[in-house]
């Protein structure tokens, strides 16, 4: 039977940078209480560069975004630029629907999204027929190496935002652990696990509450360290990821 209170005296810590009121909404929605406590902040990266940076943007087949971040960074700099997305005649490649929705506000149409919102994931999906195309990845900091090495066209890397730990929640997080009954921690990227790790862990460790993660390589990042993954979506997203925990704990 279906329980539309799923959620009821459960806190739900969402360690990532708000977004979005929507998966708070449908924490609320199923009886819960949310709190935004995040573990990282980004910003854009600001360099001197930037202006011939997009002069050459606007002359690549494709533009590959694989976070809101980076399109949020890339719109701080269309902005500060007085440049619009009209000018760019490059096919848009999206990891996420959310992050294809964020491009699209901006003017933006998004040619390719993988199956599963994942860097590893769109290496294997995205192969334009076309020959000795040229991409440009948008990035952030931290981002891995494997759409820079594994695509089989060529690909430039521009870093357009940094991802910087953010320690101001850290109490926060180990006070309502320690004190409230039923607690649930959601991760959305090896960086906020990272910090977690660091500054949470050592003092409340990895048992007493409910871990979930978006995607296999943040529940790996976990993993790898030590912490159990109790729920992870099959789309890798925050309301999804809400809903799954709604369903274990006894929305079925």
């Amino acid at each position: 039977m279906r329980n539309k209170r799923s959620l009821s005296g459960e806190t739900v810590i969402f360690t990532s940078t708000k977004k979005s009121d929507e998966p708070y909404a449908l924490v609320s929605e199923l009886g819960g209480a949310s709190v935004s406590l995040p573990l990282i902040r980004t910003e854009e990266r600001i360099s001197s560069q930037d202006a011939e940076r997009f002069q050459q943007a606007v002359r690549y087949d494709w533009l590959i975004f694989t976070s809101q971040s980076a399109v949020a960074a890339f719109e701080q700099k269309l902005l500060r630029f007085n440049r619009k997305a009209s000018e760019f005649t490059s096919k848009i490649a999206a990891v996420g629907d959310k992050t294809a929705s964020a491009l699209e506000r901006i003017g933006f149409t998004v040619s390719f999204i993988p199956d599963v919102f994942s860097a590893d994931v769109f290496v294997q999906q995205f192969n334009p027929e076309e020959e000795a195309l040229r991409a440009l990845f948008l990035k952030g900091n931290l981002a891995g190496t494997l759409i820079s090495t594994e695509l089989s066209l060529t690909v430039d890397d521009w870093t357009v935002y940094e991802t910087l730990p953010e320690t101001t929640s850290v109490e926060r997080i180990v006070e309502l652990v320690k004190t409230t009954d039923s607690v649930t921690v959601l991760f959305a990227s090896p960086s906020a696990v990272s910090v977690f790790t660091e500054h949470v862990a050592p003092v409340i460790g990895w048992s007493g509450y409910t871990i979930g993660a978006i995607g296999h390589i943040t529940e790996r990042a976990l993993r790898d360290v030590g912490a159990p993954v109790h729920v992870m979506p099959e789309t890798y997203t925050l309301p999804e990821l809400v809903r799954t925990l709604a369903e274990s704990k006894g929305w079925n």
